[in-house]
């Protein structure tokens, strides 16, 4: 379908990935708990900006990368499974330092500077430096060699990311602005 070779697995994947918490999904959670709803849409109209920038060269690079010599995109693609394979692998190591206590404690959070939240947002997007890799790594998995437009292959699947980012992030932005007005209300 439009050169997807597994949109159930994409999906459930993508949900997962969206669900890490990152400095993204961070920054637009903290500048709705201190400046309210709008904001926190501000600051997530940032991410949207900068993550459709990386997705487009992420695209842009595989699209390319696939016309250009299959064999490539192959290497490139087992490539790409094996650092998403690693980053699983530190997840569940992460996890289970966790829980088993090893982890140090916790610094205490610092207010954000949130007065200028589209371009700081827009500023943490662009700068994270494994996104590219990561975004090219996870499309590539699910892009059919054999189909004619891969171009739109990668707008599909950035799209699924987009919608389900923006389920997402306004989700963190109503929790987190009603949270902080309830701590408000009642100090203690």
């Amino acid at each position: 379908m439009f050169g997807i070779t597994d949109l159930g697995t994409f999906f459930a994947a993508a949900v997962f990935i969206i669900l890490l918490p990152g400095p993204n999904s961070l920054y637009v959670l903290s500048v709705a708990a201190q400046r309210g709803v709008r904001a926190g849409y501000t600051a997530a109209c940032g991410v949207f900006v900068g993550d459709t920038v990386l997705m487009t060269a992420a695209a842009a690079g595989g699209a390319s990368l696939l016309m250009a010599s299959p064999q490539v995109f192959f290497v490139v693609k087992m490539a790409g499974a094996v650092y998403l394979g690693w980053i699983g692998l530190q997840l569940l190591r992460g996890a289970l330092s966790t829980w088993r206590g090893d982890a140090a404690a916790e610094p205490a959070p610092r207010a954000v500077d949130a007065r200028q939240p589209f371009r700081k947002a827009l500023v943490v997007s662009l700068l994270n430096p494994k996104a590219i890799a990561f975004l090219l790594s996870f499309f590539i998995q699910f892009v059919d060699p054999a189909y004619p437009h891969p171009a739109l292959t990668f707008l599909i699947l950035g799209s699924i990311i987009q919608v389900l980012s923006f389920l997402y992030l306004s989700t963190l932005i109503f929790a987190g602005a009603r949270l902080a007005a309830a701590f408000r209300a009642r100090r203690k």
